[in-house]
């Protein structure tokens, strides 16, 4: 009689589990991505913050640089205890690698990029939102009695990161569901991760943190051209010489950003056997790019870049041979895309996503009079598709596009982002798990 009891209570149990687990999960998911979505705002409002009092007073705070690193170091070795690995630990986690993401990686994270900005780093902020909401999302999965649900939790939590800060729900569940695997889409998690990506969307947009949004169809009719998807027809016919000047643009943003991703690894490798002291490391290298920030016009390459992406959207027209679009000039993408890894090889925190964005940007418009483009229209392609180079994802960058600069774009940001995805070499910034096909 007891063993019979047994048997109806497992039955009932796994019965329960089987039909509600994705239900409570995605309701869950919703209390988390309002919470995540908080943070953000809270974390991209003090970001905003501190980037502008640097920008108005560089002199006084990209020399302290190497202090602010130095003060990164030696917090994460007293109170680091595992966190200090960052998007590494949370990619581990996400792929079954490991089974802890300790909560103190999000303070933590959060006041080393808000040093890292406020001292002049070249450096992004996505790490920032990635691993606060994979950190909250696995530690939540521990109260849940479903399976995969720490995988599951961990997705949304990416997804709800991604979404608060950047306000682009789509694409911060397409980037979630893709970037953990290689050619691998996580539609398990595909619920929650949405729930979770709109939920912080709108919460962090409630709570103040502005979205970056251009319309780009606006600026190309005020410049006299014709709309994106009119410029793939030509006498009712699809435009081929467009669309082949498109992909030959995504073939140059798969290269670039498939070689940040490579020369950002390399960096990391060469830095850390030549000072394998990471406080000396940090010190030197500290020191050195503040230097060069403050003798490169000041701050121009220091924080996010969006100083630069505003520029590409900003100006008409070609001024002369250097001088593209509103300021923008042709060495632009180059220093940023350099002084970036030198960043972050030194152990700086943040993220390379919106560097990527200002890299993209600026390359495009710099790139527009050679493929016989509108510069904003290329600018908005390099925005995209360097990012889905370097973080070798597809549909994540497609979204992005459309998200930030209008639907009507779509077919553009397909024919670049498969072109950049195809010839970025298999490189990405992020410790991704590659599936092996068998033929």
């Amino acid at each position: 009689m007891k063993m019979a009891k047994e048997q109806m209570k497992a039955r009932v149990g796994g019965f329960f589990k089987k039909w509600f687990s994705l239900p409570v999960l995605t309701i869950v998911a919703a209390g988390m991505g309002a919470a995540i979505g908080a943070l953000m705002a809270f974390f991209g409002q003090v970001l905003q913050t501190v980037g502008g009092l640097r920008d108005a007073h560089p002199i006084y705070f990209i020399p302290g640089l190497a202090l602010a690193g130095i003060a990164i170091v030696l917090a994460y070795k007293k109170w680091g205890k595992g966190a200090e690995r960052g998007m590494g630990l949370i990619f581990s986690v996400g792929q079954g690698k490991e089974s802890h993401i300790p909560l103190r990686l999000i303070p933590m994270v959060a006041v080393g990029t808000w040093l890292t900005h406020l001292f002049g780093g070249s450096a992004g902020r996505e790490g920032v939102a990635v691993q606060i909401g994979g950190a909250l999302g696995h530690n939540i999965s521990k109260k849940l009695p479903f399976e995969n649900a720490s995988h599951i939790m961990l997705v949304a939590g990416m997804a709800a990161g991604f979404s608060g800060l950047f306000q682009i729900p789509m694409a911060a569940t397409a980037f979630a569901l893709e970037v953990l695997i290689v050619g691998h889409m996580d539609l398990m998690a595909l619920l929650p991760a949405a729930v979770a990506a709109f939920t912080a969307c709108k919460v962090s947009n409630m709570l103040g943190l502005e979205k970056f949004a251009v319309d780009l169809n606006g600026i190309l009719s005020t410049d006299g051209g014709a709309t994106v998807s009119g410029l793939f027809m030509n006498g009712g016919a699809l435009d081929m010489n467009f669309v082949v000047k498109l992909a030959l643009l995504g073939v140059l943003f798969g290269v670039i950003g498939g070689g940040f991703a490579k020369l950002l690894s390399l960096a990391k490798e060469f830095f850390a056997k030549k000072f394998p002291d990471g406080m000396k490391r940090i010190a030197i290298m500290g020191v050195t790019l503040s230097a060069l920030f403050l003798l490169l016009w000041q701050g121009r390459y220091s924080g996010l870049g969006t100083n630069l992406i505003d520029m590409c959207f900003s100006g008409a027209g070609i001024a002369d041979g250097s001088n593209i679009a509103g300021g923008i000039q042709s060495y632009d993408w180059i220093l940023k895309f350099a002084l970036t890894i030198l960043t972050l090889a030194a152990g700086f925190q943040g993220g390379e996503v919106t560097p990527l964005f200002s890299i993209g940007a600026s390359l495009g418009a710099v790139s527009a009079v050679m493929f016989g483009l509108p510069f904003p229209l290329a600018a908005a392609l390099g925005y995209a598709a360097v990012f889905g180079s370097a973080t070798n994802t597809l549909w994540a960058p497609i979204l992005i596009g459309c998200e930030v600069f209008g639907f009507d774009c779509l077919p553009a940001f397909f024919v670049v982002c498969i072109a950049a995805y195809v010839c970025n070499g298999g490189q990405s910034i992020y410790n991704q798990k590659k599936l092996k096909l068998k033929f």
